[in-house]
């Protein structure tokens, strides 16, 4: 029997925005080699190829009419994810990613009657800060991923330390929990000299600089590397790669913070817009070092992505980025220690201290780059291919097969 997948995303091409995109980009095309697919997504796809259909479901209109703006996002999910279960379906399995999907799959499960699979991509207990952006609408994003993860069939956590977490918040047998890594296009990412990206958004090519991409978000720690730059090294460029702010606040509070700390110090480039990505492979292969400072990280792809691209690596140690990022080999970790209940770090400065000393440390030993940048795209070549990684879903999935 040919298995069929149903792939239920918010993110796919050419809106992709965050590591949960980028995995069911990759996951799709590698699994549309072995199986029929059909990618459900959030915006207007439509695409019919060999083994592999998308769809997109446009925003509901009325979102925010009448109610709290801060609703809009998770009410509006809600919405596409009735008419992404409603509309006929011919698979063997569902496979939802995030929580905008969760509740589609739960409803698809029990109209079309095939087993729910998710894939963890982070968890909205571990990321209490969305209240910011979401208001009391953070409770109903919670509740659509408690609801999918107790009905799954299966789960996929993307690091060991995700599976860890999934047992700790949530009501689900052990072995419904597996171990599946993101991965990387080791074609795609790799070193390269083309530097002419890097030119056009004022980057001084000849000098060396460390490197920040992701979005302004609590998560992803920028802020902390912001506050880190004045004991960087003046001769090491900050390229800050940082868009799509959660918040208003958030924006603002990073707007006022670089502006601040490079009225006293040269090289700090902050480049606002979203890149493609071929720019964006360019930054890291031509950085330095790389760093990603975030606070809570259930994998970490962007450090997959510097590695693949021989670049080393300095990162918080934290959720699965130990997973990844090997101390001493292909980078440095950074701890951190977060306040009890919450994710407030105890000490910031004293983590922003141990960034800057870290990235001193390899921005400064072109020999040390050097070592580590080759040893990351060994370990990527050896463990984090998407074939594989698609292999392993299939064979999943056909495991849960009625």
């Amino acid at each position: 029997m040919t298995t069929k997948i149903a792939l239920f995303t918010n993110e796919y091409p050419p809106n992709v925005y965050g590591g949960a995109g980028v995995h069911v980009e990759y996951l799709s095309r590698e699994l549309a080699k072995l199986a029929p697919v059909e990618v459900r997504c959030f915006g207007a796809q439509q695409l019919d190829a060999p083994n592999l259909r998308v769809r997109g479901y446009g925003a509901w209109a009325d979102a925010k009419t009448n109610t709290d703006p801060r609703f809009g996002g998770a009410l509006d999910a809600f919405h596409r994810n009735l008419e992404m279960a409603r509309d006929t379906l011919d698979a063997s399995v569902v496979h939802c990613h995030t929580w905008y999907t969760d509740m589609a799959g739960v409803l698809a499960k029990q109209l079309w009657g095939m087993p729910l699979v998710l894939t963890i991509h982070s968890l909205e207990p571990l990321r209490p800060w969305k209240v910011e952006q979401l208001g009391n609408a953070y409770h109903l994003s919670s509740w659509m991923e408690r609801t999918a993860i107790e009905q799954a069939d299966a789960v996929i956590a993307v690091s060991q330390e995700t599976r860890n977490d999934v047992l700790r918040f949530f009501k689900i047998a052990p072995e419904k929990i597996h171990v599946i890594h993101n991965g990387i296009d080791l074609a795609q990412y790799r070193a390269g000299q083309a530097n002419d990206a890097l030119i056009k958004r004022g980057v001084d090519p000849s000098r060396p600089f460390v490197l920040f991409v992701g979005r302004i978000t609590r998560q992803k720690g920028i802020i902390h590397l912001v506050n880190a730059i004045p004991q960087i090294d003046p001769s090491l460029q900050v390229v800050l790669c940082a868009g799509a702010p959660d918040t208003p606040e958030i924006g603002a509070e990073m707007a006022a913070r670089v502006a601040e700390i490079s009225a006293d110090r040269e090289g700090v480039i902050w480049v606002q817009e979203m890149l493609p990505r071929e720019d964006v492979i360019q930054f890291y292969a031509q950085a330095a070092v790389f760093c990603c400072p975030s606070v809570y990280e259930p994998f970490g792809i962007i450090n997959l992505e510097a590695m693949a691209c021989e670049t080393a690596v300095v990162a918080s140690a934290v959720g699965g980025i130990p997973e990844v990022v090997v101390p001493g080999e292909t980078g440095e970790l950074v701890p951190l220690e977060l306040k009890p209940g919450s994710f407030d770090l105890v000490d910031p400065a004293a983590f922003s201290a141990g960034l800057a000393a870290a990235i001193n440390a390899v921005g400064l030993d072109v020999e040390k780059q050097r070592r580590y940048g080759a040893n990351g795209r060994r370990r990527v070549e050896a463990h984090f291919s998407w074939t594989a990684i698609a292999e392993r879903t299939l064979a999943l999935y056909r495991s849960l097969e009625r």
